[in-house]
């Protein structure tokens, strides 16, 4: 699509292909909740499936390397269970090892869902709770970032996991 292979997340621009009545049943859908998508982001979309590969290629080439980079800062961390993810760019570890443990200020950890915002308050990291995506042991974190902010940002997670008791 072209959210992961042009680069092109928040554009509102999709395609699909299916059997006739399904298509049919999704054009409903999609007319009721997302319609008119704007002309630049339509052109851009044309643009892109027009282009070639070459780009599209080398964002994915970056994307491995940024997901390899995480992975082999997370693996240092101890207590974070992580896949690797075959297209996403992002991780999504298990977490369940930090629940029931403590914050230098005295706030317990009972799920995914407070251990997000505790990392946040604490590393100034963003996650997700797996909770919104069915799995509540586990949290989301974007592998599309620089190198650097990539580095910079798993150390603190791994100094402020750390630091609970």
């Amino acid at each position: 699509g072209f959210s992961k292979g042009y680069a092109m997340t928040g554009w509102r621009l999709g395609y699909m292909a299916a059997r006739q009545e399904i298509a049919a049943a999704c054009d409903k859908l999609q007319g009721q909740i997302t319609s008119g998508t704007c002309s630049i982001a339509q052109r851009a979309g044309l643009a892109a499936l027009q282009g070639g590969r070459a780009s599209a290629d080398e964002m994915v080439t970056a994307y491995h390397r940024r997901r390899d980079l995480v992975l082999s800062l997370v693996k240092d961390i101890p207590g974070l269970v992580t896949p690797t993810p075959d297209g996403a760019f992002y991780i999504f570890p298990d977490v369940s090892a930090f629940f029931g443990r403590t914050a230098p200020d005295g706030t317990v950890i009972n799920d995914s869902s407070e251990l997000a915002l505790y990392l946040l308050r604490d590393t100034y990291v963003s996650a997700v709770s797996g909770d919104s995506f069915g799995a509540p042991n586990c949290i989301r974190f974007s592998t599309a970032a620089a190198d650097a902010k990539l580095a910079d940002a798993f150390g603190r997670i791994k100094k402020s996991l750390a630091g609970l008791k």
